[in-house]
């Protein structure tokens, strides 16, 4: 029975046209799209997907979650869905799109906004008149549902290994009908050019569909090539027979009769016809056959001849990739499909560029071998290669004949190759780009797609694959040639399931040993391009391998190889070239997953891997060093958080300049931490350098994923400094996520640990650290002592930065009961901050003024505080400060009547917040945007971001805490208040 959907076809006749008045809006076939831009990654994604499901329907608020989060929802999951849903409003731009309908919530999709739901009654319109014989309605129907196509449906919404979705399998057999229809339509109304290739493909995917066959077989018999016609039906028949034990149905065998009935005449064989066989099993790339396409012919598939009488020289186009990556394969793929177009020939060459034992074919022998397959004798070929050339491109001139030259070497072999006449097209594959050739037409090949790889991998293995496939393909770096080996290993040992195959290769040591069978290996492969390098381009190729990152860029590549940088440059340059590694942005390298796995092979082979570890560790610590002064300079900001040199990397010009480094090299930061904390002291110093950017951009959860990395290796190896700059530098990241209790505890062990080790300075900042977070703790009466001790300390020391911070905590400190003397206390910080030239001790001045105005009431006195604090440190300062300050604006442009200003800032801190996953600023954000929405009488709106801004803030600050807690109580009374679980 056809499947129906809600709404897609209103209240018109089965069999009219389909005519929408809104334009599609949703998108499910290919990415997910909202007017036809993409979604991106993350939570609000699932949850319009989960929605668009069910169109117009409920969908409970136990299915979203389960979407959202799986089987294990987080604690918060009611208060986080409604988040997503506010954002999902917002990126809809319309505040009914998404009602909240009990048991969850409901999205409005009008007639005609649904791709899926005009696909399908797209679909039914062709069926109809399939059925009562309309054929030109069946072909319109047809494409205009095709068109709608991007890509499989439901693309990156769902883990392939779980198996496809009911709705994907649905809409890819209802695919198929629509394209068996749109075939049959083309059929009944003589269209055979140009459907021959599509319908090829089409049987090499679905070798089991018969209607794609007999399509096949009508289209080659009634275009002339009734001996392919009938290759079809035998292969048809001999599948069929293999894997089902039947024969083809009544369709297929009218057709083979009709083929029998009606011979066709018989077309002259092209001379010559070199191609090697194609591919079996070619998979994917269907666009770039179709650029191949349109760049060898100058005409898109299917459409008519628009060759331009006189063009000087013959289509040339370049194919180009790392090793394995199916260069050859799409070459003769594509070649093998316009046979037709070239019907005086088919020429096929290799080259020998990357041939194991070969040298490059020179051009003379390449020269005589194209000639010979012409017919010119051998001994009539001339002796030079210019000679040779010029009869070449004689012999080629009148003919329209296509040249495959398979795995070139370089510019200067394909040259002298290349045919004159316009009625020639040449198919160059090669390793290099090929730069130096003129007037080609290039197309790089990447990895496959993860939906190609895994069609590939099942049908050369002959295998449906549903476990642990997905994860196979990724492991074999969705690399054609690695695919084809595990799909051999599959269909030679039945018993060895995907997931076993996948252990095996996960063993990151060992993959390219589990990659090679009969006569297919991945490391040969690379072998040989490692063998055709200079001694630079290889040498940078070991030792990427020894440090093993993510991306690399030019300066820490030459501490690794040794050399200077412009020689290290040229030979990234180099790996680049023959596509050992991608440029993924200007002056960024990464190789292939695969290439990393013999480039750790080669590393540890390589005597001097060790010591250019320790160069390539030292250059980054450097970095961050100077990252870290960039950010702070110690001649503004006083004692420098960062160690003393320890490289020679360049010092950073400016702020922007420092924070675009330590964002990039944050996976690399990790890295490194991770792999060699206990190895090398050296990352001791980098963590601790790196701590400046972390604070910066708010990512306290990297911070404490760092130290304690390093506080543990420091603890290991009985270093007792490191262990106490770690344990300094973890009480921090507790502090800045507002883990106050977290943060004292280890900031006493800090104490302990300077104390022990003689170092006043250290031992005095932790002090005031102590000082500052009994302050936060509310137990004032303990907080004055530690901060006089450290007061004392900065004089003892001419500290007079130190003296300013502790001024500035004991004003916090007196805060609690008399903001007059705070403010006294801020002043005095802020005089010396102006007089040292310290924009964090201005800016935290300015700040802490602002809240001892906000306690006093002075609401016009604190905004100008708050707004200074703010354009001290612009958009790139520190995000503890930032955030502070913000909170602090909010609060007071409430107060004094601004709302509209207030709204903007508070939503722009919470996106901010949100962003950086920093809960404890999100929870004062909600705190503020709940009192703006109290003040504007929205009572249940203020209930749930207060019920909000306590999920965030649980465990952290307490007097925050307690104080929405507060809020909250004084709701009670007020009739008609809903909880967040009742507000959509």
């Amino acid at each position: 029975m056809w499947p129906t959907v809600n709404g897609a076809a209103g209240g018109r006749a089965v069999g009219e046209p389909v005519e929408f008045g809104v334009c599609v809006r949703f998108g499910l076939l290919g990415p997910l799209t909202v007017g036809g831009e993409p979604v991106g990654g993350g939570k609000v994604r699932s949850l319009l997907a989960a929605l668009l499901m069910r169109p117009g329907r409920v969908v409970p608020s136990d299915d979203l979650k389960l979407a959202l989060w799986g089987d294990e929802p987080p604690a918060s999951a009611t208060a986080s869905l409604h988040n997503h849903v506010a954002r999902l409003r917002r990126l809809l731009d319309s505040e009914d799109r998404v009602r909240a309908v009990p048991p969850g919530y409901v999205l409005r999709v009008d007639p005609g906004e649904l791709d899926t739901e005009v696909f399908e009654a797209h679909a039914r319109v062709a069926l109809a008149a399939h059925n009562r014989g309309d054929w030109p309605v069946v072909a319109e129907e047809t494409a205009a549902a095709l068109a709608l196509w991007r890509g499989a449906p439901l693309s990156g919404l769902y883990d392939p290994a779980d198996g496809e979705p009911a709705l994907v399998q649905r809409l890819g057999e209802t695919r198929l009908l629509v394209l068996e229809w749109k075939y049959e339509a083309e059929l009944r109304l003589g269209r055979h050019e140009g459907i021959g290739p599509e319908l090829a493909a089409l049987t090499g995917q679905f070798p089991l569909r018969e209607a794609f066959h007999r399509q096949l077989m009508l289209v080659l018999h009634r275009t002339g090539r009734q001996a392919e016609a009938l290759a079809v039906h035998q292969r048809l028949r001999r599948t069929l027979v293999e894997e089902l034990g039947v024969d083809p149905g009544p369709a297929v065998q009218e057709a083979h009769r009709e083929i029998l009935r009606e011979p066709a005449p018989r077309a002259e064989l092209p001379t010559p016809a070199q191609l090697p066989p194609a591919p079996a099993h070619f998979t994917g790339r269907d666009d770039l056959v179709a650029q191949l396409w349109a760049a060898l012919t100058q005409r898109h598939p299917g459409a008519p001849a628009a060759r331009h009488e006189g063009a000087p020289t013959a289509a040339l186009a370049v194919i180009t990739g790392m090793a394995g990556v199916g260069k050859s394969a799409l070459a003769v793929h594509v070649a093998h499909a316009l046979r037709e177009e070239f019907p005086d020939g088919q020429l096929y060459l290799n080259l020998r560029g990357a041939t194991p034992g070969l040298p490059p074919l020179p051009p003379i022998q390449a020269l005589a071998a194209l000639l010979n397959a012409l017919g010119v004798d051998s001994r009539n070929v001339p002796d030079t290669p210019d000679a040779a050339a010029a009869l070449l491109r004689s012999r080629l001139a009148p003919t329209r004949t296509l040249l495959v030259l398979d795995d070139a070497a370089s510019a200067a072999q394909v040259r002298p190759l290349l045919p004159a006449g316009d009625g020639c097209a040449v198919v160059v594959t090669s390793r290099s780009p090929l730069a130096a050739l003129d007037g080609a037409t290039r197309f790089p090949l990447a990895p496959m797609t993860a939906d190609e790889s895994l069609g590939l991998l099942r049908a050369v293995s002959g295998r449906q694959l549903a476990d642990g496939a997905a994860r196979l393909v990724e492991l074999c770096g969705r690399l054609p040639l690695a695919l084809r080996v595990a799909a051999a290993r599959l269909a030679a040992r039945r018993a060895l399931s995907p997931d076993a195959l996948a252990g095996l290769l996960d063993a990151e040591d060992g993959r390219l040993d589990h990659l090679e069978y009969d006569d297919l290996s991945v490391r040969r492969s690379l072998a040989v391009a490692l063998g055709a390098l200079d001694p630079d381009a290889a040498l940078a190729l070991r030792r990427l391998g020894a440090l093993d990152l993510p991306a690399y860029e030019v300066p820490v590549v030459a501490r690794l190889m040794g050399l200077p940088e412009q020689r290290a440059g040229a030979a990234l340059d180099r790996l680049v070239e023959v596509a050992l590694l991608e440029e993924i942005s200007y002056g960024r390298y990464a190789p292939h997953d695969l290439v990393r796995d013999f480039a750790r092979e080669l590393a540890a082979q390589d005597d001097g891997r060790e010591a250019a570890v320790e160069r390539g560790l030292r250059w980054y610590a450097e970095a961050a060093r100077q990252s870290g002064l960039a950010l702070s300079p110690p001649e503004r900001e006083g004692p420098a958080r960062v160690p003393e040199p320890v490289g020679d990397a360049e010092p950073f010009p400016d702020t922007v300049a420092a924070l675009a480094w330590g964002d990039r090299e944050l996976p690399a930061v990790v890295t490194l931490t991770e792999r060699y904390a206990r190895s090398s002291p050296t990352v001791f110093l980098l963590v601790r350098a790196y701590f400046s950017h972390l604070q910066y951009r708010g990512k306290y959860g990297a911070l404490r994923h760092l130290n304690r990395f390093v506080l543990s290796a420091a603890r290991a190896s009985g270093d007792l400094v490191a262990q106490a700059h770690a344990i300094g530098d973890l009480a921090g990241a507790h502090f800045l996520a507002s883990r106050i209790e977290e943060a004292l505890a280890l900031n006493d062990e800090a104490i302990a640990l300077w104390q022990e080790l003689g170092e006043r300075g250290r031992t005095q900042r932790t002090l005031a650290n102590r000082g500052m977070l009994l302050e936060r703790l509310g137990r004032h009466a303990e907080a004055a002592e530690p901060l006089e001790r450290s007061l004392a300390l900065t004089r003892e020391l001419d500290d007079a930065y130190g003296e300013a911070i502790i001024l500035s905590h004991l004003g916090n400190l007196h805060e609690h009961t008399d903001a007059r003397v705070a403010i006294a206390y801020h002043e005095r910080s802020l005089a010396t901050g102006c007089r040292i030239g310290s924009e964090l001790l201005v800016h935290t001045a300015h700040c802490n003024i602002g809240y001892a105005h906000l306690t006093l009431g002075e609401w016009a006195a604190a905004v100008g505080h708050f707004e200074r604090a703010l354009c001290i440190l612009g958009d790139q300062g520190d995000w503890h400060g930032r955030s502070q300050s913000w909170v602090g604006l909010v609060r007071v442009l409430g107060e004094l009547g601004r709302t509209d200003e207030a709204y903007a800032a508070c939503a722009d801190l919470l996106d901010q917040a949100v962003e950086r996953c920093d809960a404890y600023s999100e929870g004062l954000g909600r705190r503020e945007y709940g009192r703006l929405e109290r003040a504007r009488g929205r009572i249940a709106q203020a209930r749930v971001q207060w019920e909000l801004a306590l999920t965030a803030l649980e465990g952290g600050d307490p007097k925050a805490h307690a104080e929405v807690t507060e809020l909250l109580a004084g709701l009670d009374e007020e009739p008609g208040v809903k909880s967040a679980a009742e507000v959509g």
